[in-house]
C-alpha cells in the first residue's frame, strides 16, 4: 500500500504534466490561427507645423487618421495587443532612426479595429536637421500579449511619405 503522500504526489505530478501540456497546446494554436492578416493604413491628413529649435533640431507635428483591422491576433489565448505607429527613415549618420509618435493598447477583440484621427502623441523630433525633404515609412507595430505561452510581434510598413523641403 502507497501512503497518502506518494498519492498526492502522483495526483499533484499527473495535474502539472497535463497542464504544462495544455500550456504548450495554448502557446501553439496562439500563433497558427490567425488568419487573415491584419490590414492597417495610415494618412498623413495635414503638417501642422515643421520647425527648427533653437538646438538645431528638426521637429514636427502631424495629424493622422490610423485605421486598422487587427481582429484575427484575437484568439482565445490573447490577452490584450500593445499598438504603436513609428516613422522610420534614413540619415547620413543612421541607415534606421526609428521614432514612435503614437501607441495605444487593446484590450478586447470588440476594440481591434478602428480608425482614429490624432495628432502624433509623441515629438516627431531628429537629432539634427536631417529632416527638411526626407522620405519615410510608417511603420505600424504590435505585440500580441497571450493568457499563456511566448508572446510575439509582428508589424506592417507603409511608404511613400515625404517632408516638406522647407520649415512650415
Amino acid at each position: 500500500m502507497h501512503s497518502y503522500g506518494y498519492r498526492a504526489n502522483g495526483v499533484l505530478s499527473l495535474s502539472l504534466t497535463i497542464l504544462a501540456l495544455l500550456c504548450t497546446v495554448a502557446s501553439l494554436s496562439g500563433g497558427i490561427l490567425n488568419l487573415p492578416p491584419p490590414s492597417a493604413q495610415v494618412e498623413v491628413v495635414n503638417i501642422n507645423w515643421f520647425q527648427k529649435h533653437r538646438s538645431g533640431n528638426d521637429e514636427v507635428s502631424l495629424t493622422l487618421n490610423i485605421s486598422a483591422n487587427l481582429e484575427s491576433l484575437f484568439t482565445w489565448n490573447t490577452k490584450q495587443i500593445f499598438v504603436f505607429l513609428a516613422a522610420e527613415y534614413e540619415t547620413p549618420k543612421n541607415s534606421l532612426n526609428q521614432v514612435s509618435i503614437w501607441d495605444g493598447i487593446i484590450p478586447s477583440i470588440e476594440q481591434a479595429k478602428f480608425r482614429i484621427n490624432t495628432i502624433n502623441k509623441y515629438r516627431l523630433a531628429d537629432q539634427g536637421n536631417n529632416l527638411r525633404g526626407r522620405e519615410f515609412n510608417l511603420t505600424l507595430h504590435w505585440h500580441v500579449m497571450p493568457r499563456t505561452g511566448k508572446m510575439f510581434a509582428d508589424k506592417i510598413v507603409m511608404t511613400g511619405y515625404r517632408m516638406p523641403h522647407e520649415y512650415v
